[in-house]
C-alpha cells in the first residue's frame, strides 16, 4: 500500500482527497462513482453497515455469515467503512494478545473460539452402574419394539454414547439376543480391549455395517482391530463409516437411503429391486479404492441421476476406467468429484468425457465450458477452528487467526517497509465468507486526513459488485485476482478441506522424482587460466564500494581506484548486469567478484532447485519447496507428515532477503499458505533438533572462495565464526514469535554476543564430547557438493574473468551432521576483519589481514589461511 507525496495541510475538499489518495483509490478497485461517497463517510467517520447487514451464526460449525437486511442493494450503489479491530506485525502478536486489555477476548469472539469446546463431553455424573442399567434398558426396549412390529429377529441396533465398557459389552451377550443383526452401532462408548470387541462383534455372521467410531480401542488399535474385524466378518460392507473392499448392494442401498433402521433390508440382497428406485447416491468420504463393482452398475441403479464421489482415493481405477463406468449411466446428470482428483485436473475435460452431465460440483456445465474453468469446487467444507478448554484465549487466537487475517505493506516513494502489517477486520468484515462468485468486494484503504502518511488511519472498504437482495448472504473472494496460474485451488486449502489424496499423490510423485536424480560432474577439459596480473608489473587497480575492502586490503600488489573504467578488478556489493555495465563502462575484460547466473546458488529458491537437479534430496538439504511453483507438493508433504505422526514444523524464507527479514517458523498449514501473500518464499523443513551450544541455537558462517567453475577451484577460508541466539532454545509455540530464540543473526537486531571461534570450538567439544575436526570434514564435503551442483546444473556459470567470495551458512543437527541453510553473495565480513582468531588447522589469523589473504588466494594463486576443497 503506497502513499503519494503530500503536503501537511488537512484535507477539506473532495478535490484534495482525490489529489492525495489518487493512487490508493486506483489500487483499491473502487468504482469512481463511489469515490465521493467514500470521502463523505471517511470525513464523518460514518460506519453505517449495521443498518444494512446482520451477522448470523452458521449451522455448520463455529463460524458466522453476513446477510443483507435492506430490501435490496444494486451493484456499485454504496460503499461501507469496515474498521480494523487489530493491526499488528507478526513478531508482536503474542505479546499484544497477552497485554492489550480486551484484545484476546474480542479476537476470540470474532474467530468463534471463545466457547468451551469440551462442554459437550463433560462427565454428567452418571456412575457405571446407572449407565450399565440404561444400556440393558435400551436393549430390552429394542426387543419389545421388534416384537410389536411382528419381527422375530432385530436387524438394526444402535447403542451409542451409553458408556459401554468391555465388561458391559460381554455381559450384554448381544449375539444370542440378536443373531440376525445386519447393522450395529457402538459409537461413542468406552470400549478399550480389542480382543473383547473382536470376540463379540464377529459373532454376527450376517453383519453388513459396524460402527465403532469414537471408542478408545479404535484410537489405540485402529489398523490391527480393523484387520481382525474384517477377517471375522467376511460379509461386512461398512466399517466405521467407510466402505470395505467387500462393499456391494447393502452399502450402496444405505448411502442411497434405501436401507435404514426402519428398513434394514434382508441378509439376502442379490438383485434387490429397492435399489432401482435410487436417484441420488452420496458416496463421499467412504474410502472407496475401487469403483468397479457389480452392484455399482446400470443394471442395479438404472435411475441414478446424482452421484457424489468426493473424498475417495479410487486409486485402483484409471481415469479411463472411471470415465467408462460413469459413462455407463445415461441418466447421470449431476456429479460431485474432487478436482483435481481421480478424474483428473480439469473440469472441462471431465465434462467432455461425460457429455450427459449438466451439473458438475454444483455448477452448470455450460457455464464451466463457457469460461474454460478447469477447477470447480463449490462444495468444499470450511476449516473450522479447533481448540481445547484449557488453552488460553491468546493461544486459541494465534491458532485460529490465519483465515481471518489480511495484509498490506507500507511504502512511500523512497522505500518499502521490510515487514508486512497484518490486520483483522471488525465483526462485520470478518463475517464475510468466501465465494468463487462473490457479490461484494473488500479492499484495504489508508486515509490520511492531514495529507501525510503520519496521520494515516487504515480501514477496509466494502461495496457490492452484484445486485443483492434481502436475505442474501454477502460474500467476498478470499483470493481475488488469483487464478489457477497462481495455484488458486491449492491456496484455497488455507480456508477449506481440499482433497488430501490429490496432494499426497503430487508429493509422492515429486519425492520419487527427486530420489531418481543423481548427476555427476563430467570430465572437464580445463580452460587455460587467465591471469589477472598486469603485463607492466604495476599493481592491480581495484574499484570497490565496500568500506572494509578499501580499509583492510593493504597489500602492495593492489591499489584502490575510484574510477571503475580504469579498474582491473571490480569488487562490488551490487549486481553487475548489462545495465550497470552500460552505465559505468565496465567491460568483459575486467575481473568481477561475481559469476554469471550465480543466482542459482545465492537466491534461496534457485539454490534448492540447483541442488535437487544435481543431487536429488541429499541429507544435508532439508526438504524445500518453492511455494510459488510447488505448493501442491508441499501440502502433500505436510499431510503425509501429519498422517504419520511426524513433526511438521516449517520455516518460511523470502527468495532474496537477508537478515531473516519476513522469515517465519510455524506448523500451521493455513499460516504457511497465507504468508505467501507477503512475497515469494520457500518453505523448508525446520530443524527441530539442532545441536545446541549451552542450550542455545547457533549456526556457522563459512567463507568460500571460487577461482573457477570449470574446472571447479574452491577454497575454504580458515576463518569462520559461530552466530548464537540469545535465548535458550525452545519448541514451545509461543517461542516461534521470539526472534532471539530461533534466529542467530544479531548484527542488526537483538543483543549481539560475540564468541571467539577457538573458544566456541573448545567449549563445544567439551559439552558434546565430539571432535571438531570430524565435523569440519563433513562440512567441507557438503560445501564441495553444493558448488558441484552448481557446476553440473548450470555450466553457464563459468567465466574466465570471475572470482568470487560467498558466505555459506551451516547448521548442525543433534547428530552433528551439517545442514545447508543458504549461500550469500558478497557476505558481510566485518567480524572477520575486527577479531583475530586461531585457525582450527594452522596458526593465528589476524583480522586486519583477512582481505589480504582473500585477494591473495583469488588473484595471486596463494593459499595463506585457506585450504582447497
Amino acid at each position: 500500500m503506497s502513499a503519494a507525496a503530500t503536503t501537511a495541510e488537512r484535507i477539506e475538499t473532495y478535490e484534495d482527497f482525490v489529489k492525495v489518495h489518487g493512487l490508493l483509490l486506483t489500487a483499491s478497485g473502487l468504482p469512481q462513482s463511489l469515490h465521493r461517497k467514500l470521502f463523505a463517510k471517511l470525513s464523518s467517520e460514518t460506519f453505517d453497515g449495521g443498518s444494512f447487514f446482520q451477522i448470523v451464526p452458521c449451522d455448520d460449525g463455529p463460524q458466522r455469515s453476513l446477510v443483507l437486511t435492506s430490501e435490496s442493494m444494486p451493484k456499485h450503489s454504496d460503499v461501507f467503512l469496515v474498521d480494523h479491530a487489530w493491526t499488528f506485525r507478526l513478531s508482536d502478536a503474542y505479546n499484544q494478545l497477552r497485554e492489550v486489555p480486551g484484545l484476546a477476548e474480542r479476537m476470540a469472539s470474532i474467530m468463534c473460539v471463545d466457547g468451551d469446546s469440551n462442554s459437550d463431553s463433560e462427565e454428567n455424573g452418571v456412575n457405571g452402574n446407572d449407565a450399565r442399567k440404561t444400556v440393558f434398558e435400551v436393549v430390552e426396549s429394542e426387543i419389545v419394539v421388534a416384537k410389536e412390529k411382528g419381527e422375530d429377529n432385530l436387524k438394526w441396533l444402535e447403542l451409542e454414547e451409553l458408556e459401554i465398557d468391555d465388561d458391559a459389552l460381554l455381559s450384554l451377550d448381544l449375539a444370542n439376543k440378536f443373531p440376525g443383526l445386519l447393522a450395529l452401532s457402538l459409537c461413542g462408548n468406552k470400549l478399550e480391549n480389542a480382543d473383547v470387541v473382536v470376540q463379540e462383534v464377529t459373532k454376527f455372521k450376517d453383519l453388513r455395517a459396524l460402527w465403532l467410531n469414537n471408542n478408545p480401542v479404535v484410537e489405540k488399535c485402529g489398523v490391527q482391530l480393523a484387520d481382525k474385524v474384517l477377517q471375522g466378518l467376511p460379509n461386512l460392507e461398512i466399517y466405521n463409516s467407510k466402505f470395505t473392499s467387500n462393499y456391494g448392494e447393502w452399502a450402496l442401498g444405505f448411502c442411497g437411503e434405501v436401507y435404514d433402521k426402519e428398513n434394514p433390508g434382508s441378509g439376502k440382497l442379490q438383485d434387490d429391486p429397492s435399489l432401482q428406485r435410487i436417484t441420488s447416491l452420496d458416496l463421499s468420504n467412504r474410502c472407496i479404492h475401487n469403483l468397479i463393482d457389480k452392484a455399482f452398475s446400470l443394471l442395479r441403479l438404472p435411475s441414478l441421476s446424482y452421484l457424489n464421489i468426493r473424498g475417495n482415493p479410487l486409486e485402483q481405477n484409471s481415469i479411463g476406467d472411471l470415465f467408462q463406468i460413469l459413462g455407463g449411466f445415461p441418466g447421470l446428470h449431476s456429479l460431485e468429484v474432487d478436482i483435481p482428483g481421480p478424474l483428473g485436473e480439469s473440469a472441462v475435460e471431465i465434462l467432455e468425457s461425460l457429455p450427459n452431465l449438466s451439473v458438475l460440483n454444483g455448477v452448470v456445465a455450460s457455464k464451466i465450458l463457457e469460461h474454460g474453468k478447469h477447477v470447480i469446487d463449490s462444495k468444499l467444507q470450511p476449516r473450522l477452528p479447533e481448540w481445547t478448554a484449557d488453552e488460553s484465549l491468546a493461544d486459541r487466537v494465534l491458532n485460529a487467526m490465519w483465515p481471518y487475517l489480511m495484509t498490506y505493506r507500507l511504502a512511500d516513494e523512497e522505500k518499502i517497509d521490510e515487514t508486512s502489517v497484518w490486520y483483522v477486520m471488525d465483526e462485520l468484515g470478518s463475517a464475510l465468507r468466501h465465494s468463487d462468485e462473490p457479490n461484494f468486494r473488500v479492499a484495504p484503504f489508508l486515509f490520511m486526513p492531514e495529507g501525510k502518511l503520519a496521520s494515516a488511519v487504515s480501514f477496509s472498504i466494502l461495496w457490492p459488485i452484484q445486485n443483492v437482495q434481502k436475505g442474501d448472504e454477502c460474500t467476498r473472494d478470499f483470493l481475488f485476482g488469483i487464478g489457477e496460474d497462481k495455484q488458486r485451488s491449492a491456496r484455497l486449502t488455507a480456508w477449506f478441506h481440499t482433497p488430501e489424496n490429490y496432494f499426497i499423490q503430487r508429493y509422492e510423485k515429486h519425492w520419487n522424482n527427486l530420489q531418481s536424480r543423481k548427476l555427476t560432474l563430467p570430465p572437464i577439459q580445463p580452460y587455460p587460466p587467465r591471469s589477472p596480473l598486469r603485463n607492466d608489473g604495476c599493481p592491480l587497480r581495484l574499484y570497490t564500494d565496500i568500506p572494509h575492502v578499501e580499509e583492510f586490503l593493504t597489500r602492495p600488489e593492489f591499489v584502490i581506484t575510484t574510477d571503475p573504467n580504469r579498474a582491473d578488478i571490480i569488487w562490488t556489493s551490487v549486481q553487475v548486469d548489462e545495465d550497470m555495465k552500460k552505465a559505468t563502462g565496465i567491460t568483459d575484460n575486467q575481473f568481477v567478484n561475481q559469476f554469471p547466473f550465480e543466482a542459482c546458488i545465492v537466491m534461496k529458491h534457485h539454490l534448492a532447485e540447483t541442488i535437487q537437479k544435481a543431487h536429488g534430496s541429499p541429507e544435508w538439504l532439508q526438504p524445500t519447496y518453492n511455494l510459488e511453483t510447488n505448493l501442491s507438493e508441499f501440502i502433500g508433504d505436510y499431510y503425509v507428515r501429519k498422517r504419520d505422526g511426524r513433526d511438521h514444523l516449517w520455516i518460511l524464507k523470502p527468495w532474496n532477503m537477508a537478515r531473516t527479514i519476513d522469515t517465519t517458523v510455524t506448523d500451521n498449514l493455513t499460516a504457511i499458505i497465507r504468508l505467501m501473500e507477503t512475497g515469494p518464499k520457500i518453505c523448508q523443513k525446520y530443524i527441530e533438533h539442532p545441536a545446541l551450544f549451552n542450550g542455545k541455537k547457533f549456526d556457522l558462517r563459512y567463507i568460500v572462495l571460487v577461482r573457477s567453475m570449470k574446472p571447479l577451484e574452491l577454497f575454504l577460508s580458515d576463518v569462520f565464526w559461530a552466530r548464537l541466539a540469545n535465548n535458550s532454545y525452545s519448541l514451545e509455540k509461543h517461542s516461534f514469535f521470539e526472534y532471539e530464540t530461533h534466529f542467530t543473526v544479531m548484527n542488526y537486531r537483538g543483543r549481539f554476543n560475540h564468541k571467539n571461534t577457538p573458544e566456541f570450538v573448545k567449549e563445544f567439544e567439551l559439552e558434546h564430547q565430539v571432535k571438531w575436526l570430524d565435523i569440519r570434514e563433513r562440512v567441507r564435503t557438503m560445501i564441495r557438493s553444493v558448488f558441484e551442483a552448481a557446476a553440473i546444473a548450470h555450466p553457464e556459470m563459468h567465466s574466465p574473468t570471475s572470482r568470487a567470495m560467498y558466505g555459506v551458512d551451516v547448521m548442525l543437527d543433534s547428530s552433528f551432521n551439517p545442514k545447508l541453510l543458504e549461500v550469500t553473495y558478497c557476505p558481510d565480513c566485518a567480524r572477520a576483519c575486527k577479531y583475530d582468531t586461531e585457525a582450527i588447522v594452522g596458526g593465528v589469523v589476524k583480522g586486519r589481514d583477512f582481505f589480504n589473504d582473500i585477494f591473495g588466494c583469488l588473484f595471486l594463486n596463494e593459499t595463506t589461511h585457506v585450504s582447497p576443497l
